[in-house]
Parts: structure tokens; sequence; C-alpha cells
């Protein structure tokens, strides 16, 4: 068996992988495979001979060769990087490389990950974080044991579940008895919208505050009602002006 492995052609293998790889020695590259060609939008011809570095930007470069001096003797930790494509557009990748033998040349091989989506998804949880911490932040205290949570923007399913946990929270850190929550700042009442309402409602309720809804457009109801969703379990008003004047708070005019 040992001897069927050894005999396995490596450059087949190469062209096999998924994933881009490129072979080089003394700063020169040697080889590269189909997905290699494919991600850095060349052709071998076009990079046979040219140097690895060339794909970093310059401030990473100095790094990089000496990175790449130490993997002829022991595979290098995987990194993340920007490179860039042969048409200037730039690229975030992982990068792992190890130390590999051709005949009598030490060479190196590395292999290249795409990780774009992944990094895009990372720059949505964070801006995410950062709203949701802001909008928690903006409960906004009317008299004791009133307050008021305006929410804007897209609420998707993971923006629902962080407000679910943090809207209790901070309505019991300030002690408040009856929050308005104005959705005059949010477009689209879906599924996602209507299943957050209920929910942070319904948690409010066990902890004995009482929730209303204000700002709920008018396309907004048509969309509930023709989802057969039935808001009649929560006191809603147009405005914010108009819950207070049902709690009985006096609105100065300016």
């Amino acid at each position: 068996m040992s001897q069927d492995i050894a005999e396995i052609e490596y450059l087949e293998m190469m062209e096999y992988s998924l994933n881009p790889l490129i072979i080089h020695t003394d700063y020169k590259i040697m080889y590269v495979n189909g997905a290699a060609e494919e991600f850095f939008r060349t052709d071998k011809e076009g990079v046979i001979g040219k140097s690895p570095l060339d794909i970093f930007q310059e401030s990473s470069k100095d790094a990089i060769r000496k990175r790449i001096q130490s993997a002829y003797g022991k595979p290098a930790d995987v990194i993340e990087e920007t490179v860039y494509r042969t048409d200037g557009s730039t690229v975030e990748v992982e990068l792992y490389c190890h130390p590999l033998m051709i005949g009598d040349t030490k060479a190196i091989q590395t292999y290249v990950h795409d990780i774009t989506d992944r990094k895009e998804k990372e720059k949505k949880q964070t801006e995410m974080v950062n709203e949701v911490n802001e909008l928690s932040a903006t409960l906004v205290p009317l008299l004791d044991d009133i307050a008021v949570l305006p929410i804007a923007g897209k609420i998707d399913e993971e923006k629902a579940r962080m407000l679910l946990h943090i809207i209790p929270a901070k309505v019991r850190k300030q002690n408040v008895n009856q929050v308005i929550i104005d959705f005059s700042g949010v477009f689209t009442l879906d599924q996602v919208v209507i299943d957050a309402l209920f929910k942070i409602t319904n948690v409010l309720a066990l902890l004995g505050v009482r929730s209303i809804i204000t700002g709920l457009r008018p396309e907004m109801a048509m969309s509930a009602i023709n989802q057969n969703v039935d808001l009649s379990s929560i006191r809603t008003f147009a405005t914010v002006k108009d819950a207070l004047a049902y709690m009985h708070v006096n609105v100065q005019e300016e």
C-alpha cells in the first residue's frame, strides 16, 4: 500500500485541489494549480518565475519575506492577509505554507483560502452589535417609571435576538414600569419584526413592565392584517405623544 501511495502523481493531486496552491523557491514561483489560476485571474505562464511577494501589499512584504525564510525549516502559522489579483482587485485570505522537497531543491508550498464571506459576516456582526448597543443606550427616561425606546432600521433574526436579550435587562436596570417602544423608524413589518415585537412585550410583561407600541405605519398595519396577525393584545398608538396622553402624562407644546 505504501508503495502505491508513493507513486501518486503529486502535481495531479494539486490540480484536483479546490484551494489555490502555489509552489515557490528563492522568491520565484515554480508552479500554481488551476484553482490558483482562477483565483488570481491569471494563467501559469503569466506567473511562473515571478516573485510570490508581488501579490502582497508593500507594507506586508518585509513580514512575508521573513515568514517565507522561516517556512523552509518548518510549517508556518496560518495568517490573514490582503492580496492582489492580477487585475488589481484585492481579496482577504488565509495563508498557510510548509516546506517541500522537489528533487534536491527546498521549496515552499502555500495554501490560499478566500475568507471574504467570513469577513463580511464578521463585519456585519460587529456593525449589528454596535447598532444594538447604541439602541439599548437610547432607552430615554421620561418620568421615574416611564421610558421611551425608539427602534430604527431593518430587524433581522439575529438583531431581534439581541434586542430580546438587551431590552428587558435595560428596562430592569432603570427600574422602568412602563415602556413605549416606538417603531416609527422601522419601515417593514415582516414576520421577524412581528415575532420580535410579541416576544419583547411578553418578556416585559413577565417582568411586570407594561409595553405600549407606537409608530406602526398604516401600511405596516395593513401588512399585519394581510398576514392574519392579531395585534389586539398589544396597546398601540400612532405616536409617542398619543401614548403619553393615554398614560396621563402632560406633554407641553413648544
